[in-house]
């Protein structure tokens, strides 16, 4: 892994927050609308899309400050779902289902996170988005089940066809609407 290259993203995405609170990615040159902290390449053809952490053990990843772990999204590596914490309970985003050929991601993430939109958060995870009036746009895929060959367990999407939020669980894509 070429820790410089990831330290130099690093550093631009936050010269970036703090020079605008807004950051684009992937290429992309502006971001899209004012209520917007964090937007991703949204042209033709893209088949990129954000990759959730993979977790061992779920109550680790909360927050000792019940405010701030609600929106917290990862991939539940004991059932194989990938979930969301919503009004204070675990809700699944997917359907577990045979994980036989399912790789992980098992680096160790030693960092508190990249937080974006605030000086600091009491939320727990390795990159954070803190805004009370910005919101993240997803990568815009279309047809992920089609257009994305080779998928990672915990990636998520705006499918641009079906018009919903797209999860694939290590097995199948799921679609929220």
């Amino acid at each position: 892994m070429n820790y410089k290259i990831i330290i130099n993203s690093l550093i631009l995405v936050l010269l970036a927050d703090l020079a605008s609170g807004q950051v684009s990615m992937g290429g992309k040159q502006s971001v899209e609308g004012t209520a917007t902290i964090l937007d991703f390449n949204s042209r033709t053809g893209n088949i990129k899309g954000v990759i959730l952490p993979a977790v061992d053990d779920i109550s680790k990843a909360l927050s000792s400050d019940p405010a701030s772990n609600n929106g917290t999204f990862l991939f539940n590596k004991s059932n194989q779902k990938v979930q969301v914490y919503e009004n204070n309970v675990w809700k699944d985003l997917s359907d577990a289902g045979s994980t036989n050929d399912l790789v992980i991601n098992t680096s160790d993430e030693r960092s508190n996170g990249v937080v974006i939109g605030a000086a600091s958060s009491s939320a727990k995870g390795v990159f954070i988005l803190e805004s009370s009036d910005k919101a993240m746009i997803l990568p815009r895929i279309s047809e992920p089940h089609k257009a994305v060959k080779s998928p990672y367990p915990g990636m998520m999407c705006f499918d641009t066809v079906s018009r919903t939020l797209a999860v694939f669980d290590g097995v199948r894509w799921n679609y929220w609407n």
